[in-house]
């Protein structure tokens, strides 16, 4: 049976989250058979061909060379920047449309490109938001326990500059040089009302918690994690409730279409557990695609030429793409951004903290 055959980018084995990984397959997989079960594309089925890209760029470059010579009409997918911004850089020089689902590094692209999109916000978008709320809620003197990434750099980057417009700093800690225990110690003296994690998960964003946790002078020190480890089920399950009131961002509306409450309610099943907002990046991100292939065709080049023309009803929203300014690839501006963290009394539940 001849088959439209989409390539999934996801990171399925470490040092890649893989819980994300596993969410964000959940929600293309979903997608392809909502779109399989209302006749495929043009009574063709759609499907996936899935490639782990374990956080590796190099893999993740192998991975869009054998896709291509595969026949794929397109790429989707993939949750962490450094790896999206190898497989976009390749999918540009090969001529071959890349819908990222997730990852939201400024500069996916060093320059614009017609062939890549992104449906995550994009990262300058998203922290500044979060620079807000941290503002709003008086905490003016950040300290952040950083990793050395391109990501984390950019991130601790785009807080400074936007604290700093109100008086506010930014200090790193680099946790290549210090133990938790040695943050703590420095964390003490520093004046910091905040901590951010701007390191891995689990390792050693979970070592940080439980010593800052623990430490009773740094028992007034909010601690936040923009990047969003606290969503997912197995930080509660490492912290317990050491790892609520730990503002992150997601991005969710406050309210669901009628299509999101439905794909909601399937990928609970599928996943046995809450769906994260990387799942809903997921499955609009087919959603998008398909509804490229039915009203412009498989082509690759024609499926490129399209971005700008779709305007589709997501589980987050209406999507439509457009170029803005600093980034060079076609972005939805913007998919809705919360902060939220997890219930003190009931860390199993969410708390919206902040909307933007």
């Amino acid at each position: 049976m001849a088959l439209h055959q989409i390539g999934a980018l996801v990171p399925l084995t470490r040092p890649g989250w893989t819980e994300a990984g596993q969410h964000l397959l959940a929600g293309l997989e979903l997608a392809v058979r909502d779109v399989n079960d209302a006749g495929g594309i043009g009574g063709t089925p759609l499907a996936l061909v899935v490639r782990d890209t374990a956080a590796d760029p190099q893999k993740a470059v192998a991975a869009v060379d054998e896709l291509a010579s595969l026949g794929v009409v397109a790429l989707a997918g993939e949750y962490h920047s450094v790896v999206a911004r190898a497989v976009a850089a390749r999918a540009d020089a090969l001529g071959l449309p890349f819908l990222c689902s997730s990852a939201v590094l400024d500069a996916l692209t060093e320059q614009p490109t017609q062939w890549v999109a992104r449906l995550a916000p994009a990262q300058s978008h998203g922290w500044r938001i979060y620079a807000d709320f941290l503002f709003g809620a008086g905490h003016s003197r950040i300290a952040a326990a950083t990793q050395p990434s391109v990501y984390w750099a950019s991130g601790a980057r785009i807080l400074r500059e936007h604290l700093a417009s109100r008086g506010g700093t930014v200090t790193e800690f680099d946790m290549a040089t210090l133990t938790p225990a040695q943050l703590c110690d420095q964390l003490a003296g520093s004046g910091a009302t905040a901590l951010l994690l701007l390191v891995g998960h689990p390792e050693p964003a979970v070592p940080i918690v439980k010593a800052v946790r623990q430490d009773k002078r740094l028992a007034g020190i909010m601690m936040g994690a923009p990047a969003g480890p606290p969503e997912l089920p197995s930080w509660a399950t490492l912290l317990g409730a050491d790892g609520a009131a730990i503002p992150f961002l997601r991005y969710l509306p406050e309210h669901l279409s009628p299509l999101g409450v439905r794909v909601e309610a399937a990928l609970r099943g599928q996943l046995a557990q809450s769906p994260s907002f990387v799942a809903f990046e997921g499955y609009d991100t087919i959603a998008v695609l398909a509804d490229i292939l039915r009203s412009h065709g498989t082509d690759r080049a024609r499926i490129a030429q399209s971005w700008p023309h779709l305007a589709v009803e997501g589980t987050r929203g209406s999507i439509r793409l457009s170029r803005v300014p600093g980034i060079g690839v076609w972005q939805w501006a913007w998919a809705p951004v919360q902060v939220v963290d997890r219930n003190p009394a009931d860390p199993d539940r969410f708390r919206v903290l902040h909307a933007g």
